[in-house]
């Protein structure tokens, strides 16, 4: 009996720390950075940090849009995964290519709508894929746009976004319009001019209000630099595409947890597999 009782208790420690392991933030990636320069110095650690949600404030047309996906190009340029919640319903991915993202490797989720006479998906549809995205740990970056869908994340839906963003490790921008703030991390407001954007940190944790940056229109472009030609899309460089070769981790790494759920996955904190090459 005494046997008995001290495997249960064994057999529960284990299983107390194992789940004390899963829940543990991920730190593996701390900053993913925007590939702008000036956006990048407005911030302490030279980019985006991940594990919190960053908040794109502003009008339409401020350049919201153009400085997130920079985020995924940065982030695909690293070769992690980044999805793409389309609220409005108004990405155009073929254009993407124009901003150094790769269409083919971004997860673009565009929810259906809540009914036929309503062009636009539910609210709380927003909200959840968008947390379930966290959550699942696999993506190094979510966008969320919240333009024209006239929806203002209730202060619950921040908080359970928050957390998932921190105990997953990943980065959420939201991208909110000046009538619907939300509750994120970092705050930044876009405001759109003649010769480039402002940028301006209205809020942040770390006591950074009141810093602002002029970041020009072609900054923005693919790779920080404007496109050779208007009407024609630029091809990503040939970079982008290589990925390291796939290892295959050993039993003993398995049974002991040193990769799947309780490690690195691939990914996020390790490349991609390389699918193209045939296996020996």
């Amino acid at each position: 009996m005494d046997a008995a009782r001290g495997n249960l208790e064994t057999v529960e420690r284990l299983r107390a720390h194992i789940q004390a392991l899963q829940a543990a933030p991920r730190t593996h990636l701390a900053v993913l950075r925007t590939g702008v320069a000036a956006v990048d110095a407005l911030l302490p650690s030279g980019g985006f940090p991940l594990g919190q949600v960053v908040e794109l404030w502003g009008s339409a047309a401020s350049g919201r849009l153009r400085l997130a996906l920079r985020a995924v190009a940065e982030a695909q340029r690293a070769l992690r995964l980044a999805a793409y919640v389309d609220g409005p319903g108004e990405l155009y991915p073929p254009a993407l290519a124009a901003l150094g993202v790769n269409p083919a490797r971004l997860l673009w989720v565009r929810p259906s709508a809540a009914a036929a006479s309503s062009p636009r998906p539910r609210p709380s549809q927003l909200d959840w894929v968008a947390l379930q995205l966290l959550r699942s740990g696999a993506f190094a970056c979510v966008v969320l746009d919240l333009t024209h869908t006239g929806h203002r994340l209730p202060p619950q839906a921040c908080k359970r976004l928050l957390d998932a963003a921190a105990h997953a490790g990943g980065l959420l921008l939201l991208l909110t319009p000046e009538e619907a703030p939300a509750d994120g991390s970092l705050r930044l407001r876009m405001e759109a001019g003649p010769h480039g954007v402002q940028v301006q940190v209205v809020r942040s944790r770390q006591g950074l209000r009141a810093r602002s940056a002029h970041v020009p229109w072609e900054a923005l472009g693919a790779w920080g630099a404007a496109p050779q030609d208007a009407g024609r899309l630029v091809p990503l460089p040939a970079a982008v595409e290589l990925d390291r070769p796939f290892q295959r981790p050993r039993p003993s790494e398995v049974r002991n947890g040193r990769c799947g759920i309780q490690g690195q996955r691939p990914g996020r904190d390790l490349a991609l597999p390389d699918l193209t090459s045939p296996r020996p």
